[in-house]
């Protein structure tokens, strides 16, 4: 009985919620999924990035043209080729009261480099983080290293006394299901406050009136709910429950766009979404099976036998850009060369089948979220169809990303699907190193599954100390290369980007997909 009246409590108040009149300075927004963790350094993916960057700052950061500029550093140098410098900003707080100084940088980075930490290939070049004085931090490298700021645009800065209260020096990990304090809670110097936390249902933050920079926007409060159905998310927007929708979905943009008082905004994203496969001699589901998906012959099959275009135009309501690189034409390191389409050909793709040993396919699993990217779940129910046509029988488990993150993190699935904003660089290079290259000595962060390519490994290392920016480039474009003629991932398409929100609304969208508040406006 007691959980009975709880319920109805709860019903009702979302009731009077949803009634009540709207305040012109709280933005209420929704999005399918939700942050997995408030600890910067126990989740990688984007979106929970993106939550976590309302209420932590950065030693720099991305402007509205999303180029670099200072944050909470001021000015740097390179004083020598593996050391940087960083004048810090004075007079800066944390949210409770804290002042920022040096210490909180340097437990920032020694918590991200911890081995314990899932973001620490964010820093795959830094060894340590030194005190020069209370307003300077040497950055000492493995050696010289051209993209340190890009890398720092993703590392949130934590009070060092705040985590000393709270027990929570050492990261959690959602992928070894390491919690602290900081899961559900967080004391940043951003421009939002957490004022409450409750995974999968709703997360609440007030404006910090005492944020050192000057403010562009007029909120004073920001409510997020988690909406994963498309129907209801886009009901609460439409009958004014919500005021804003990340993403909308791809079916309703003119139904959405035709209503009064709510518009779409769309624009290209940077963000690639792309398969990649089990790099272990077995089978995850099938123990003593061996691993066709070892064989090049079995991935280009695999690839060849995928309809990209009539996934473009049923899937994606041909909002999508097909690709066949890993990734955009804007970041440093793409090349027309390596992004031309493979081709659809079941016929070929039998012929490669049956050329590796599987005249008659194999069974395989296949991974997806569906509540992270857009029409994710009806694009792997889409590709297993396909390859089933070809012979591949495939057993499709989809989930919530907060069950599919740690789980594909931990290698525990053959074929994966991923979605890769070049972040925080918005390089090339991230996508070497994170995923490409194999993980260790700092690389491989996305490479959970055992791929191994020396060649890609020495392009890594060869590429994060190259200063010479063509050359640089140059390594890249042959890592994409290695990996589209080794067929190494499957490269679907880059992902549309489009929110609808109310006409008073006036919120600025990004090509890396992050909602940025702090520059949004309520009229």
């Amino acid at each position: 009985m007691a959980m009975k009246r709880s319920v109805l409590a709860a019903v009702a108040a979302l009731s009077l919620l949803a009634a009540a009149p709207a305040n012109a300075q709280t933005l209420k927004w929704a999005a399918p999924g939700d942050a997995v963790s408030f600890d910067p350094n126990a989740q990688l993916d984007s979106f929970t990035q993106n939550i976590q960057s309302m209420v932590y700052d950065t030693l720099v950061r991305r402007n509205r043209q999303l180029q670099i500029e200072p944050s909470l550093a001021t000015s740097w140098e390179i004083v020598a080729p593996d050391r940087w410098r960083f004048k810090l900003r004075q007079g800066v707080k944390f949210h409770d009261g804290q002042p920022f100084t040096a210490d909180d940088v340097v437990a920032t980075v020694m918590r991200t480099i911890d081995p314990g930490s899932r973001n620490k290939g964010n820093l795959a070049t830094v060894k340590t983080a030194e005190k020069v004085d209370d307003q300077t931090v040497d950055f000492v490298l493995t050696g010289p290293y051209p993209l340190l700021l890009n890398d720092l645009t993703g590392i949130f800065v934590m009070s060092k006394p705040w985590m000393i209260q709270h027990d929570s020096i050492k990261p959690g990990n959602t992928s070894t299901g390491v919690t602290t304090f900081a899961s559900t809670h967080a004391n940043g110097t951003g421009p939002f406050k957490l004022e409450s936390y409750e995974p999968d249902a709703r997360t609440v933050m007030s404006a910090n009136e005492g944020w050192w920079d000057k403010p562009e926007h007029n909120i004073k409060r920001l409510e997020f709910r988690p909406i994963k159905s498309d129907a209801t998310r886009v009901a609460a927007l439409l009958s004014g429950e919500i005021d804003m929708i990340a993403a909308v979905p791809l079916q309703d943009i003119p139904r959405v766009s035709s209503t009064a008082g709510v518009k779409v905004v769309e624009d290209p994203s940077l963000r690639l979404i792309f398969l990649g496969f089990n790099w272990k001699p077995e089978l995850q589901g099938q123990p003593g099976v061996k691993n066709p998906l070892l064989d090049v012959k079995v991935r280009q099959a695999l690839w060849q036998s995928l309809d990209m275009d009539t996934l473009q135009k049923r899937i994606m309501r041909g909002k999508s850009r097909n690709i066949a690189t890993m990734v955009a034409p804007p970041v440093p390191g793409y090349s027309a060369e390596a992004d031309k389409p493979i081709g659809y050909d079941p016929a070929a793709a039998k012929k490669l089948l049956a050329d590796a040993g599987y005249p008659n396919g194999f069974k395989t699993g296949l991974a997806c979220p569906n509540d992270r990217y857009i029409a994710d779940e009806q694009l792997c129910l889409a590709i297993a169809s396909m390859w089933t046509r070809v012979g591949v029988q495939v057993d499709l488990k989809t989930e919530s990303k907060a069950t599919y993150f740690p789980r594909q993190d931990r290698g525990e699935t053959d074929i994966w699907m991923l979605g890769w904003a070049t972040l925080p660089p918005m390089d090339g290079f991230s996508v070497l190193s994170a995923i490409f290259a194999s993980r260790k000595d700092g690389f491989g962060g996305a490479n959970a599954n055992g791929m191994s390519i020396p060649a890609m490994d020495e392009l890594a290392k060869k590429a994060a100390v190259e200063l010479d920016e063509p050359k640089r480039r140059a390594m890249l474009a042959e890592s994409f290369k290695i990996a589209r003629d080794q067929a190494l991932f499957i490269p679907l398409h880059l992902q549309p980007l489009a929110w609808a929100m109310k006409t008073n609304v006036d919120m600025p969208q990004f090509a890396d997909e992050y909602v940025r508040p702090w520059f949004a406006k309520v009229n």
